[in-house]
């Protein structure tokens, strides 16, 4: 019986792509890294053999574009992942432009050839085709040249012990019927699409042989630091909230911080949970989501917040915030920019969760969550942030979301997106109006798997945060005459006209 073979995987030095590829790159695979004009395939390409290349793996990088090398490497030297000293150490250039002038492609296969034989690199690139594919289409003969060139170019560099890569600008209908696309052991697409005002970058693997990749479109960013990849949350079975075994339902609890919140949810809510709070404007959402993150401080578990309404100078505002933010023992999530993806905010969320070791989130909100995506991702805003909640809570993170809820006297809802389902747990604050006085009121919906409080009971916002007091039926025996027990710093109606 033959031994496997076993397959070494590159790591791409792309954060993220490894995770989209099944690991990484396999070693001395013909990969095609494909898309639109300007959606980022010479930048991937170049943080990729940066990160690879070394003086015992060097890599060699054709060009076949009108312009030289260097005019292309000027616009690359921006980003950090740039390294000089390893050019024309551990990575040569070559420019072809000049053996394509006359059309002759077997011309530039030899010189390609020539070169991989003398350089005898570990990595070899051909960026890009758009000069051949020009040159080619001026008749039919060159675009019969063309196929057969690149072709026998692609059955070339999957024999070279070499792991290669060939960059294209591909238009989905060329690659049903692109040789290059049947030879190829790896396939990456990437796009741009204009979505009203939005410019949202997209990659795909479409192909890669041996292992298991990651399905489905997924964002990526071209920032001052490179190519970011950001995979798609895949939600498993395993997952589901009724499903998830990490979670010991109804036996471990964490307490609130809002003194008799916790009776009103069993006995505190239980680890894990996602619990969605909700109300109208200026009904406490956020300070009960400040003494949730101060509580688990005071008990040595640190928090993350993702804040999508207010600005940072707002959050430190808040000066019981202000001051765990400060001491580190809150970190924030930076979400003001536009056009977020909600795989972008779970990266981000997942990385500083791991690196401060935090037990409690806090998303505040998800009204102004929706408003910050691009609008591609706000149409499909009820699915992603399924599988946003389903991965975070998956990690054994608890979780408090907030969300902006018009306050009707009519009708009874949970939440604007109908993503009420998510949660493990709702608490509801609301107005109630009482002898031509707003009063705030509060209670528990829901906590799966386990018993809860049924009262509205009544609550005050004072310096020391939220006092819960009398249940709306005591408090109502003001009305009557009978004695009740008034909310702390809620005043008497005694003596009032």
């Amino acid at each position: 019986m033959s031994n496997k073979v076993n397959i070494r995987r590159l790591k791409t030095g792309v954060p993220g792509l490894d995770n989209l590829l099944g690991g990484g790159l396999p070693e001395f695979s013909f990969n095609l890294i494909a898309g639109t004009p300007g959606s980022g395939k010479t930048t991937l390409a170049h943080q990729i053999m940066f990160s690879l290349a070394s003086p015992t793996s060097r890599a060699l990088f054709f060009t076949v574009l009108g312009e030289p090398a260097l005019k292309m490497l000027r616009y690359q030297q921006q980003f950090p992942f740039f390294d000089i000293d390893k050019v024309n150490q551990s990575i040569r250039f070559v420019n072809l432009s000049a053996d394509l002038l006359d059309g002759d492609f077997d011309r530039v296969l030899s010189r390609i050839a020539q070169e991989v034989q003398a350089y005898a690199p570990s990595l070899v690139f051909v960026d890009s085709f758009r000069s051949v594919v020009q040159s080619g289409r001026q008749n039919e003969q060159g675009a019969s040249d063309l196929q057969r060139f690149v072709q026998r170019l692609g059955m070339q560099m999957t024999s070279w012990q070499a792991t290669t890569f060939l960059i294209g600008e591909y238009l989905m209908p060329e690659s049903e019927s692109s040789p290059v696309f049947t030879v190829a052991d790896g396939i990456l697409w990437l796009s741009q699409n204009l979505h009203r005002n939005s410019m949202v970058r997209k990659m795909q693997v479409v192909k890669m042989r041996g292992q298991a990749q990651a399905p489905g479109l997924h964002t990526f960013r071209i920032s001052d630091q490179g190519v970011q990849v950001f995979p798609r949350a895949i939600i498993k079975q395993s997952l589901a909230p009724e499903a998830r075994s990490s979670v010991p339902f109804g036996v471990a609890r964490i307490p609130m911080g809002t003194p008799g919140l916790d009776d009103m949810l069993g006995g505190g809510l239980p680890v894990g949970y996602s619990l969605l709070v909700v109300g109208p404007s200026g009904s406490g959402k956020t300070v009960l989501a400040t003494e949730f993150l101060a509580e688990g401080i005071r008990r040595g578990e640190p928090g993350v917040i993702a804040a999508f309404e207010k600005s940072p100078s707002q959050l430190l505002g808040n000066m019981k915030l202000h001051s765990m933010i400060k001491d580190g023992h809150v970190g924030v999530i930076d979400t003001r920019s536009l056009d977020l993806s909600i795989d972008e905010t779970l990266n981000d969320l997942i990385e500083m969760i791991n690196r401060m070791q935090a037990k409690r989130v806090v998303i505040d909100s998800l009204s102004g969550f929706e408003l910050a995506l691009a609008p591609e991702f706000s149409e499909d805003f009820r699915g992603s942030l399924y599988r946003m909640i389903a991965e975070l809570t998956s990690m054994g993170v608890t979780i408090l979301m907030t969300s902006e809820l018009e306050d009707r006297y009519t009708d009874l809802r949970f939440s604007p997106f109908g993503s009420a389902f998510l949660a493990d747990a709702i608490i509801v604050q609301r107005y109630v109006e009482i002898k031509s006085q707003f009063q705030r009121a509060i209670s528990v919906i829901k906590v799966r798997a386990s018993a809860h409080s049924k009262d509205i009971r009544l609550f005050s916002i004072t310096e020391d945060g939220i006092v819960i007091g009398e249940t709306l039926s005591d408090y109502a025996g003001i009305m009557t005459g009978k004695p009740t027990v008034l909310p702390a710093g809620e005043p008497s109606d005694e003596g009032r006209p």
